[in-house]
C-alpha cells in the first residue's frame, strides 16, 4: 500500500479496464482472495489514518464494494476495535426490508430493484460478500439498520466503482448525508460514493472523504473534475496483483518534468522566439501576462503584437519584451501564442496565423472565434493534417462552444471530450480545470497532479499559455510543452504561501 506520489507518472484505469485486470487477478487466486487482501488493505489503512479510533461504523453497500467493508469490520473488530456495520445487502435471495432503499443501480450481478413505487428489496449479495458477511458475524461485528450517532471513523463502502452518476436517494441519501455531516475522518473504499470513477463527475448527494484507498488500480475519477475535492488524500493498493498485463492504461497521472540543462556555449537564439498576438482595446494586459510568462519560461526573444491600434512602444516594467506589427514578423519561424485578450479583433487574424504559424497556441477569444466559423474550423483542421504543432488550451466553456455542448455536458465527460476534441482537429488539447488534461490523438491522455484553487484568479490562463509558447519555442513538440508548462503552471501555485493570494503577473515572474 501507498500513498499517491504526485510527482511520479502514475498509471490510470478506467472501471472497464480495472474489471479486466480483476478478472486477471481472479482466474489465477483462490475465490475470495482479492476481497481477504482488500478487506485487510482497508482494515490496516483504517488504524494508519485514525491510530485512537475505537467506534468504527461501516457503511457497506450491497456489492463487493461492501463485501470489502465487511472484510475489513473483522479485522477491525478481532483488533480490538469497536465496528458497527449498517448494511444495505442480505445473503439471502429476494428478502425484503420496507425501510430499505438503495437508489443508485447496483453492480453487475446483482439483483434489479423493483418498480420505482414497490417496496425496495434488500439486495442479495455475490458470492465473495456472503463470505465476508460470514466472517463478520463469526467475528462477532454488531449489525445495525440506523447508523450510529457517535462514531471516531467511517468505513465508506457503499458502492466504490459500481457507482452510476444518478442521484443516490432514500436510505443511501440519508446514510451519506450522515457521514458528511457527523465530521469524524472518512476512508472510503475505492472511490467516494457517489463519484464516477471514469470521469471526476458527482452527484449532489456524494461522500466527501478524508482518505481514498483505491484498490488494484488508481481510477482517472479520482483526479479530475470534482475527484481532488470529494477523494481526499489518495491511496493506492494493487492486493499484490500489479498491472503486469495486456490491459494498457485509460490514462496517466502526469509526473514531474525533468529540467533541462542549457548548454554554455549557448544563446539567445538556441531558445526559440515567442510572439504573443492579441491585447485588444482594454485588454492588453492579457497579451502582456502571457509575454512576460513565455519571458521568464526561457524563451529566447518575446515579441508582443497588440491589436489595440494605440498599441503602447515600451512597457517599463518589462522592457525585453518587444512590441511589433503582426506584419512585419516571420511567423514561419516562431511560436505564435494567439487570443490572449484579442476580442473580436482577433478573428480577421486568425486565417493568417492557422496558414503561416510554425507553432501555434490558441487561447481564449481565438477558441471562441474558430468556434463560431466554420471556414476557421477547416483551417485548424488542415493544420494538423500537414502535422503542424498546434495547442488549444480552452476552460470548459470555450471547449464546450467547440464540441457544441453544453459546460455540464463537457464536465461529465473531461477525459473523453478532450479526446474528442484532440481527435476533431488533430492537435493538442488542455483542458483546463481541476485535474487539466492534455490530450492528442496519436497519445494517452494525461491528468495533470498540480495546481489548486489559488489559480482560479483572472490572468492565470493567459500566463499557462504563455509558458506552453516558451516550451514550443524551445523545440518540445506540443504534447510535451503542453504537460512540462501545465504541471509548472499548477506547481507554483502549490508553492505559494497559503494564506497569500496569487496575482497572474506574481505566477509569470514565479516561473523562473
Amino acid at each position: 500500500m501507498q500513498r499517491v506520489n504526485f510527482h511520479k507518472p502514475q498509471a490510470l484505469y478506467d472501471v472497464a479496464a480495472t474489471r479486466l485486470l480483476e478478472q486477471q487477478a481472479q482466474q489465477a487466486l483462490p475465490p475470495h482472495t482479492l476481497m481477504s487482501r482488500a478487506g485487510l488493505a482497508v482494515a490496516k489503512l483504517a488504524l494508519a489514518v485514525a491510530p485512537h479510533a475505537q467506534r468504527i461504523w461501516v457503511a457497506a453497500g450491497p456489492g463487493n464494494n461492501g463485501g470489502d467493508g465487511l472484510e475489513a469490520a473483522m479485522h477491525l473488530q478481532r483488533w480490538g476495535k469497536q465496528p458497527v456495520v449498517s448494511w444495505l445487502g442480505t445473503p439471502d435471495q429476494g428478502a425484503w426490508a420496507a425501510e430499505r432503499s438503495a437508489a443508485c443501480p447496483p453492480p453487475c450481478g446483482l439483483l434489479l430493484l423493483p418498480a420505482q413505487n414497490a417496496l425496495p428489496p434488500k439486495l442479495q449479495a455475490p458470492e465473495d460478500t456472503k463470505t465476508s458477511w460470514l466472517n463478520a458475524m463469526g467475528a462477532g461485528v454488531p449489525f445495525v439498520d440506523t447508523p450510529p450517532e457517535n462514531f471516531d471513523l467511517c468505513i465508506d463502502a457503499l458502492l466504490g466503482i459500481g457507482s452510476q452518476l444518478r442521484e443516490p436517494a432514500g436510505q443511501m441519501a440519508d446514510w451519506i448525508a450522515h457521514i458528511n455531516r457527523h465530521g469524524a475522518p472518512v476512508l472510503s473504499v475505492d472511490v467516494p460514493t457517489g463519484l464516477q470513477a471514469d470521469t471526476g463527475a458527482a452527484c449532489t448527494t456524494s461522500v466527501k472523504a478524508s482518505h481514498t484507498l483505491s484498490l488494484l488500480t488508481l481510477k482517472p475519477g479520482l483526479f479530475t473534475g470534482h475527484g481532488r475535492d470529494l477523494a481526499g488524500c489518495v491511496w493506492l493498493d494493487d492486493l499484490q496483483h500489479g498491472q503486469a498485463s495486456t490491459v494498457e492504461p485509460s490514462a496517466w497521472l502526469g509526473g514531474e518534468p525533468t529540467t533541462a540543462v542549457r548548454a554554455h556555449a549557448s544563446h539567445k537564439g538556441s531558445y526559440g522566439d515567442v510572439v504573443v498576438v492579441g491585447g485588444a482595446k482594454g485588454m492588453t494586459g492579457a497579451a502582456l501576462l502571457a509575454g512576460s510568462a513565455a519571458l521568464h519560461g526561457g524563451a529566447g526573444r518575446v515579441f508582443v503584437s497588440l491589436l489595440d491600434d494605440r498599441a503602447m512602444p515600451l512597457d517599463p516594467s518589462q522592457p525585453e519584451l518587444m512590441f511589433r506589427a503582426l506584419e512585419t514578423l516571420a511567423l514561419d519561424t516562431m511560436s505564435v501564442v494567439c487570443g490572449c485578450g484579442g476580442g473580436t479583433d482577433i478573428a480577421a487574424h486568425l486565417p493568417g496565423l492557422l496558414n503561416s504559424a510554425a507553432n501555434l497556441v490558441l487561447d481564449a477569444d481565438a477558441l471562441n472565434a474558430i468556434a463560431q466559423s466554420a471556414p476557421l474550423q477547416a483551417l485548424l483542421c488542415a493544420r494538423g493534417q500537414q502535422q503542424r504543432t498546434t495547442v488549444l488550451t480552452p476552460h470548459p466553456l470555450e471547449a464546450a462552444r467547440l464540441l457544441a455542448c453544453s459546460t455540464a455536458q463537457l464536465q461529465a465527460n473531461r477525459l473523453g471530450c478532450a479526446q474528442q476534441l484532440a481527435q476533431r482537429f488533430a492537435c493538442t488539447v488542455v483542458l483546463k480545470g481541476s485535474g487539466t488534461v492534455i490530450a492528442q490523438a496519436d497519445r494517452t491522455p494525461v491528468i495533470n497532479p498540480t495546481g489548486n484553487a489559488k489559480l482560479a484568479t483572472g490572468g492565470t490562463g493567459d500566463v499557462l499559455a504563455g509558458l506552453i509558447g516558451a516550451r514550443l519555442a524551445q523545440g518540445l513538440n506540443g504534447f510535451d510543452a503542453a504537460c512540462q508548462a501545465v504541471y509548472q503552471h499548477g506547481q507554483v501555485a502549490d508553492h505559494w504561501p497559503q494564506r497569500q493570494a496569487l496575482t497572474a503577473s506574481q505566477l509569470a515572474h514565479a516561473l523562473a
